[in-house]
């Protein structure tokens, strides 16, 4: 099925331009040891919510995260949860399933150019969004990904109760993916393991980005970060509070793109690709860590000051993309 899809790749370009002037469907572009990821060959994939296993491509979701859209639906499910920063200083999230497929996430929102460059860590990744500026579509098609836009698979895709477009629009993942692929799609260069020696405690930190902010509290009974945005805590559709096991804030360049938001808003380039510093939370302690991704297409290695692998949690990793 995806094959049939790749090769179809160039006729979608001109009907992404067709839907984005419609509007039809999809909404503007607004405001020690442990085991390693997918690229060791000495882990094989784990099993699937259905009982299958496949090392198929992740599937990334752009999920709207302004406060009319709260809560979202299926952000607990997500293995990785990226924030980053896009026009007028506010957030938007990418969310990565790889070992369950929930029976609804959104809602989804438009695409970026940063989102490219992130996903190329992933082999083949399907990305679900509900569009692009029509000058960044080309650039989508052109990618090694598989683009899944609201309209194209029809059926996929449904207007929600309860919200105001453009913040209703939802997915029906298992409609896009007939299994999960499993650990050895999420090629991030994550590290699990035990937690190294040091830190320090810590039982609040919050990021701050220009006109948004995500607050990380640890919660000893549930050993976990209890996430809250804005102020308000996350929780999703269903009442289940988002709370990962490892947050990750990243330190990385954020510049002016060549990209504008329909109000004339510059759409901020988050680079993923380079190194820099780090913060790791996990376990109720904070720690320093350094990153490393040479190319786009490397994962990400966290390692610790003295060189380590810098070992996070099992469990859901929140990877906060914040202005070094």
């Amino acid at each position: 099925m995806r094959e049939m899809a790749r090769t179809r790749r160039g006729a979608w370009t001109a009907a992404l331009l067709a839907v984005t002037v419609t509007g039809s469907l999809i909404s503007g572009c607004t405001s020690g040891g442990g085991a390693t990821d997918g690229r060791s060959p000495s882990q094989s994939p784990s099993e699937s919510g259905t009982g299958t296993v496949n090392a198929g491509p992740v599937l990334a979701v752009k999920i709207d995260n302004a406060p009319d859209a709260r809560p979202q639906t299926g952000l607990d499910a997500a293995d990785v949860v990226y924030a980053e920063q896009v026009e007028g200083g506010l957030s938007r999230l990418m969310a990565v399933f790889a070992r369950t497929l929930p029976d609804a996430v959104g809602p989804v929102r438009s695409a970026r150019e940063s989102d490219l460059e992130l996903l190329r860590q992933f082999h083949d990744p399907t990305l679900a969004f509900s569009g692009a500026q029509h000058k960044l579509l080309p650039l989508i098609d052109d990618a090694p990904l598989d683009p899944e836009p609201a309209g194209k698979v029809p059926d996929a895709w449904y207007r929600g109760a309860g919200k105001a477009a453009p913040h209703n629009l939802y997915l029906r993942p298992r409609r896009l993916m007939d299994s999960v692929p499993g650990d050895a799609a999420l090629t991030t260069g994550f590290h699990f393991g035990a937690a190294p020696s040091g830190g320090t405690p810590e039982t609040s930190r919050t990021v701050r980005f220009p006109s948004a902010r995500f607050t990380f509290t640890w919660s000893a009974e549930r050993g976990r970060w209890l996430v809250a945005m804005d102020g308000t805590p996350t929780v999703t559709t269903d009442g289940k509070t988002v709370a990962p096991a490892t947050v990750v804030i990243q330190y990385v360049k954020v510049r002016t793109s060549k990209y504008h938001d329909f109000l004339g808003n510059n759409t901020p380039f988050t680079e993923s690709v380079g190194s820099g510093t780090a913060q790791v939370l996990r376990d109720g302690r904070a720690f320093d860590a350094n990153w490393t991704r040479p190319e786009a297409s490397d994962g990400t290695r966290f390692t610790t000051p003295d060189g380590a692998p810098m070992n996070f949690a099992p469990g859901q990793v929140w990877v906060v993309l914040a202005k070094a």
